[in-house]
């Protein structure tokens, strides 16, 4: 082989590693974006911040999946996409106003809930697509939901326990309690208990039910169609490969086998049927804060919630974090 075509494929090897190395700064957490925040506009720093926001309800941390997930909900419907974007932002500029952290600001724990509480309130919405009535609870309900994480956080910490999605789902059952499906202006749809619902007796097709793997992950987002929850899966796969495969099995196992978090989800439902309420992801929510509270040897692999990052880099990061943690375990014995 000539020293020309040597030359030749180094070149390319190296346009090879330097189109990869750029592929990867668009996926995890893009933390070298945060560097480059503090000289652009506040506007545009609070568009990067609304999008974190909304992949953290998918537990991503990623304005480009942050976008994609825009992109679907607006697939799905542009209403629904326009509260999400409204809850997004009111609920981050509440927390800026109020002063709290700004490094949770920045990474968009503070518009999560936000965003969740205002799709929810549209979806259960009887009174159409373009109410715009209901943007006015809609952000009330977004800032609310920033004062109830802040108190939850604060006594939750004493677990090192995330608030997670418990303000919207405590924000959403309030608002549904208030309004009732006979309100004059906000009025939402009633949901029956589980049990009363007719039985089909069609035979269950596998494609169908292979579908909604997908779809489950969509649901998240309430995404009923294939293509907008598929738009989704590929914004949590840009984070993370290894996020979106236990997305997919989360999502198969509920599907095909009631586990836990499914059984909770059913008697929840019929709990909350009674008045008419639904059960949200409070099924969900729970089994994951229990999960996070189990002792023995499942606690030793618990990462702290203030150094969680992409799944990729806690296993990369494993023994320094559980060395930080076994430090900090006898140093508490002083």
């Amino acid at each position: 082989m000539g020293e020309a075509q040597l030359e030749d494929m180094d070149e390319k090897d190296g346009v090879c590693r330097s189109l990869l190395r750029n592929i990867m700064l668009l996926t995890g957490d893009m933390e070298h974006l945060d560097s480059h925040l503090q000289d652009w506009p506040v506007a545009l720093q609070l568009v990067v911040w609304g999008l974190r926001g909304v992949t953290r309800v998918i537990l991503a941390n990623n304005p480009l999946s942050g976008a994609l997930i825009l992109s679907a909900l607006y697939w799905t419907s542009p209403w629904q996409c326009l509260l999400g974007t409204l809850g997004v932002l009111t609920s981050t500029l509440t927390a800026a106003l109020i002063g709290l952290d700004s490094a949770e600001i920045s990474g968009g724990l503070h518009g999560f809930n936000g965003m969740l509480v205002s799709l929810l309130m549209g979806v259960f919405s009887s009174a159409g697509d373009w109410y715009w009535w209901l943007l006015l609870p809609a952000c009330l309900a977004s800032a609310t939901c920033v004062f109830v994480n802040s108190g939850l956080s604060t006594v939750l910490a004493q677990w090192n326990l995330p608030a997670s999605v418990f303000p919207f789902n405590i924000v959403i059952i309030l608002y549904l309690l208030c309004t009732g499906h006979q309100h004059p202006y906000f009025p939402h749809h009633y949901v029956p208990p589980a049990w009363m619902l007719e039985l089909n007796a069609t035979a269950v097709e596998g494609v169908q039910v292979m579908l909604g793997i997908p779809l489950g992950v969509g649901q998240i987002f309430a995404c009923d169609a294939l293509g907008p929850s598929l738009i989704i899966l590929a914004a949590v796969l840009l984070y993370s490969p290894l996020l979106a495969a236990h997305a997919l099995l989360g999502s198969a196992m509920g599907t095909l086998a009631a586990f836990l978090s499914a059984y909770m989800d059913i008697a929840l439902s019929n709990l909350l049927g009674k008045v008419g309420l639904p059960a949200c992801s409070w099924a969900s929510t729970l089994t994951s804060t229990l999960m996070l509270l189990l002792g023995g040897s499942l606690s030793t692999y618990r990462i702290p919630t203030d150094e969680v990052r992409a799944p990729e880099v806690n296993l990369h990061c494993q023994a320094q974090w559980r060395g930080g943690k076994a430090s900090r375990r006898g140093s508490s014995h002083v």
